[in-house]
């Protein structure tokens, strides 16, 4: 597998597409670091890391409307891949539907929001889209 955010961005995609409730991704720090934001950020209802073998599993609980049976996550899309790195500036940092979505970035600081960079007036790699 050459780029496991974009599999795991898919993973959480098809399951949506097949409302299903749960479902398990293979685990990185990265991949634990983009799901504790989308449970901040409340795109999803939990997550739980579950440490079998060497790298473990990130099991995610999904977050549906219980009257419209719809989704909080409308789409993910992911920005920067191994074939065209995306950084920007804090000047520069892209806005998700006029601020009504979240840009996940990595920085220096660590893995954070669009608005949190901003605010820290750090740049960094923008790794995903999500509204």
């Amino acid at each position: 597998m050459t780029d496991p955010i974009a599999d795991y961005l898919t993973r959480l995609r098809n399951a949506i597409m097949a409302h299903h409730r749960v479902v398990e991704v293979p685990a990185s720090n990265l991949k634990k670091e983009i799901t504790k934001i989308l449970f901040d950020k409340g795109y999803i209802l939990n997550y739980k890391f579950v440490e079998d073998g060497p790298q473990g599993s990130i099991k995610v609980a999904l977050k549906y409307d219980p009257v419209n049976k719809t989704n909080a996550i409308k789409h993910l899309e992911r920005v920067s891949r191994p074939g065209l790195r995306r950084y920007t500036g804090y000047k520069d940092m892209p806005r998700v539907i006029n601020g009504l979505g979240i840009a996940i970035v990595s920085t220096s600081k660590g893995v954070m929001t669009d608005k949190e960079a901003r605010d820290l007036k750090i740049g960094g790699e923008v790794l995903c889209f999500v509204y």
